[in-house]
């Protein structure tokens, strides 16, 4: 069995983050987010993968290189515009080389991975095996309706939803459904759409078997799904103290780097806090990701990711709920008159108090 990644899609919802960074590659609890597919996809003992890749392709080599890190092997496919997921499968059929695979989208994360899945696909020998997860806005998703345990019908973002049976980012096929992908015409969006393909097979007579999904799945495309992936895989943080502290109380699970030095702080658990950081008097609360080289002093963070080389000082109230770039400067001035200055990037968002 071979795996299939998908690493393209231009990240609109994750804006201006996405302006200079692949989506996947955002980290969640340091770690970013294409790194837990791949390690899914490891788990369940794939070692050959294929990555189909769009614009950002360059970052995205460089931070997976041939996947031996990662135990695996990686090949690049080349996808020349974001055409939809069934689009995904076909361009990748000639290094799938008509083995049955696994297909995870990279901008989901999965509690409990996929090696559940991988062990009932294989022991049951479907045509295909989606994975669902009940969800409360069935309008935002493509939808799975079921009868008898059977999957009947998919629809892309439906209207009007005849079930709350979401469909998660993580698919198993057969080489049968390379038939299904050729033969659908391209949506209203003008992407070829892997429900249209496997709503395809269905109607062929084929066996599409559901699984329920029961722990917990994110689609990390909007802010709100990144800070609520980061708490989730925080909840599990065991503590690990690499760096120094000084006159700093430690409260609850906290990971600091090596090379890190905090002086006067309190950290309250769960938190990570990378390698090469300073923090001085300051206060890092619970699900809290702060990446390597930041710089905090006399400032309050919680609820928020915190990329490389980040420097916040002097802030007049608590940051909570914030996604912070590489290199972002937030601060008081001393300058006169007391005024905000800002340099913004395209979609961004600012709160002020």
């Amino acid at each position: 069995m071979r795996g299939l990644i998908l690493s393209g899609g231009a990240g609109t919802r994750l804006r201006p983050i996405t302006h200079t960074s692949a989506k996947q590659l955002v980290p969640v609890a340091n770690k970013p987010i294409l790194f837990y597919g791949l390690e899914a996809m490891r788990d369940a003992g794939i070692s050959e993968v294929g990555i189909v890749v769009g614009d950002t392709h360059a970052e995205v080599e460089a931070a997976v290189g041939d996947g031996s890190q990662f135990g695996l092997a990686v090949t690049y496919i080349q996808q020349e515009a974001p055409l939809g997921l069934a689009h995904a499968v076909l361009i990748a059929e000639e290094f799938l080389a008509h083995e049955p695979f696994v297909m995870y989208l990279g901008d989901n994360l999965l509690k409990d991975g996929i090696v559940p899945f991988v062990d009932s696909f294989v022991a049951s020998s479907p045509d295909a095996l989606i994975l669902l997860q009940k969800v409360s806005d069935p309008q935002s998703y493509g939808i799975a309706e079921i009868e008898d345990g059977t999957v009947v019908r998919l629809v892309e973002k439906p209207k009007e939803p005849q079930s709350d049976l979401a469909l998660v980012g993580v698919y198993l096929f057969t080489p049968a459904v390379f038939d299904s992908v050729k033969a659908i015409k391209p949506s209203w969006r003008n992407e070829l759409e892997i429900t249209d393909a496997i709503q395809d097979m269905v109607d062929r007579g084929l066996r599409v078997e559901p699984r329920i999904v029961t722990g917990w799945w994110k689609d990390t495309g909007k802010l709100e799904d990144m800070l609520e992936a980061n708490r989730l895989i925080l909840s599990t943080l065991q503590g690990d103290m690499r760096g120094t502290l000084d006159e700093t109380t430690i409260e609850g699970p906290v990971v600091v780097g090596e090379g890190s030095t905090l002086r006067r702080c309190t950290v309250r658990g769960p938190a990570i806090i990378g390698a090469g950081c300073t923090l001085s008097d300051a206060f890092v609360g619970p699900y809290t990701s702060i990446a390597d080289g930041v710089v905090i002093d006399h400032a309050e963070i919680e609820h928020s990711i915190i990329l490389d080389e980040c420097h916040i000082s002097y802030l007049g109230a608590r940051m909570t709920d914030s996604l912070l770039g590489k290199n972002v400067t937030i601060g008081q001035s001393d300058a006169r008159p007391h005024a905000y200055r800002f340099m913004v990037g395209d979609s961004s968002q600012i709160g002020v108090v």
